[in-house]
């Protein structure tokens, strides 16, 4: 008797708790309110602005007037020959950039991890172009490259070779610029790179070592592997970097020669220097279209494939 009824008050007491929260849902301890200040600063600062850049990328604009015109702005954009082709050499851009700093950090994080002499002053050194200024850097590149006066091309002389004009030539602007680029960024790869080696356990390489592995093996079967986190932060930033990239190439070439070296992002100045105020809202609109369609799915395609591995 006694029995039943502690068991009936045990009962009770669970019935006036409720439920118990579900196993794969997580109770946030906070109020939702306390998300209200956030959600606000992230509505004012891109909400608003986006909803804005949409109305008026369908307009013909100016700082006192507008009229509606449609799609109008946006079918002259892809009409533009400069602006298209300023769309293709963002895609090359972004591409080049990211492939080269996926692969030269990972290589510098290895070396930069690995039992080298004054390895914390070379993990300075090749940090340090990430701290300066931009416009620095493609000013400073600029006079490097300059092709009759250039340390660059001196340099390649004094070895018997005719260096190209590097920013004066439509063959090599683009490239030039994006080498530059990669110089300057390289070194945050580095760094999340090195993060993600020196987090990998050192049992797995220890493991390794007694079954006799050798460099190659621990890079492809450890380091390259346990350091996936690493690599997909690098390639989506890289990617998104490059896609946005604008002052670097203003700063060395300001899209020449010619169109040659034209991004979307200079195109879009350029037209609003022109006064196509609508016309280079909808490239604004097209720019942010382009960036979410590629960096989304495959942050979505690569993390899916974290999981599976």
């Amino acid at each position: 008797m006694a029995t039943s009824t502690a068991a009936g008050r045990t009962e009770g007491r669970v019935a006036k708790r409720g439920p118990a929260p579900s196993a794969g849902r997580r109770q946030s301890p906070y109020p939702y309110w306390f998300y209200a200040p956030a959600a606000a600063i992230y509505g004012i600062l891109f909400l608003v602005p986006t909803v804005l850049a949409l109305y008026f990328s369908l307009t013909r604009w100016s700082l006192f007037s507008n009229e509606f015109i449609g799609f109008d702005n946006y079918a002259l954009f892809f009409r533009e020959p400069a602006l298209f082709s300023g769309l293709w050499h963002t895609l090359v851009y972004a591409v080049v950039t990211s492939g080269l700093k996926v692969v030269l950090g990972m290589a510098l994080a290895i070396l930069l991890t690995s039992q080298i002499i004054a390895r914390g002053y070379l993990r300075s050194v090749v940090f340090f172009p990430t701290l300066v200024s931009t416009i620095g850097v493609g000013l400073t590149f600029t006079i490097l490259m300059n092709p009759e006066r250039g340390l660059i091309n001196q340099a390649l002389g004094k070895v018997g070779i005719d260096g190209p004009g590097w920013l004066t030539d439509p063959s090599y602007a683009l490239l030039s610029v994006a080498l530059v680029d990669v110089w300057k960024g390289v070194g945050l790869a580095t760094l999340i790179y090195i993060a993600g080696i020196v987090s990998i356990p050192q049992e797995y390489f220890e493991a390794a070592r007694v079954d006799g592995a050798g460099a190659w093996q621990n890079f492809r079967k450890i380091i390259l592997p346990l350091a996936r986190p690493a690599t997909v932060t690098v390639i989506i930033l890289s990617l998104i970097g490059g896609l946005r990239s604008f002052d670097l190439i203003w700063a060395m070439t300001r899209g020449g020669p010619g169109f040659t070296s034209d991004v979307i992002a200079s195109v879009i100045y350029k037209q609003y220097q022109a006064g196509f105020y609508g016309l280079s809202t909808a490239g604004n609109v097209v720019l942010f279209i382009v960036v979410t369609a590629i960096v989304f799915p495959l942050w979505r395609f690569l993390n899916r494939k974290e999981v599976e591995m």
